[in-house]
């Protein structure tokens, strides 16, 4: 979120990610979930079996453009769950102890501020993958996710079969890493373990032992 005061409070009240294993140890509070895709809705209404009220922050104008229908539906009659549009988080405030007592809220409409107690918030606000180390041979697009298969375009495959191949031959890419892939844990484990296969594939074709 690139904000020093939230920033400070990583694992004290701030968190990145989904909120299954913070979620026990906060009932009856209020917590803040910051985000406006299907990730941030689901967090949302998880939260809300626990927790007094979930306040969902959206940056944008409305919950349609990146939240599917259903939860957009679930989250507009959920009881303890309120919707912030066109509003972020400005600053955080801490106790006397160090963690995380309430948030700045900012409407991005018309400038104005107003501080709410928050127990934890949850951003849930996209990735960054960390891909500036690899050679420039390594095609990406414009966020940093690599391009394998056929996203690569004829002229830049460096393989006809196999759909985790990237712009350098030997190279593959699976997870959340690759550009268009699900997001999700058990996504990458099996994209992970089908690659294998292409893999060995391009060390026989090499000449090179397999491991076994």
């Amino acid at each position: 979120m690139e904000i020093p005061s939230v920033d400070a409070l990583l694992g004290r009240g701030v968190y990145y990610g989904a909120a299954t294993t913070e979620a026990a140890g906060l009932r009856g509070e209020d917590v803040f979930v910051v985000g406006g895709a299907n990730s941030a809705g689901q967090a949302a209404i998880h939260l809300a079996r626990f927790v007094a009220h979930v306040i969902l922050v959206v940056s944008g104008p409305s919950l349609a453009a990146g939240m599917s229908d259903y939860l957009v539906r679930e989250l507009a009659v959920h009881p303890n769950v309120k919707v912030l549009l066109s509003t972020e988080i400005a600053e955080v405030r801490t106790d006397g102890e160090g963690r995380l007592r309430a948030a700045v809220l900012r409407d991005r409409t018309v400038g104005t501020t107003e501080e709410m107690p928050a127990a934890a918030i949850f951003a849930l606000i996209g990735s960054a993958p960390r891909t500036a180390w690899l050679p420039e041979k390594v095609m990406r697009d414009p966020h940093g996710f690599i391009l394998t298969g056929t996203a690569l375009g004829s002229d830049a495959r460096t393989s006809s079969d196999s759909p985790f191949a990237t712009s350098l031959a030997g190279v593959f890419a699976v997870g959340d890493v690759r550009a268009d892939s699900i997001k999700r844990v058990a996504s990458a484990v099996g994209e992970g373990s089908a690659a294998i296969r292409y893999v060995h594939g391009y060390l026989a074709a090499l000449g090179s032992p397999v491991p076994s």
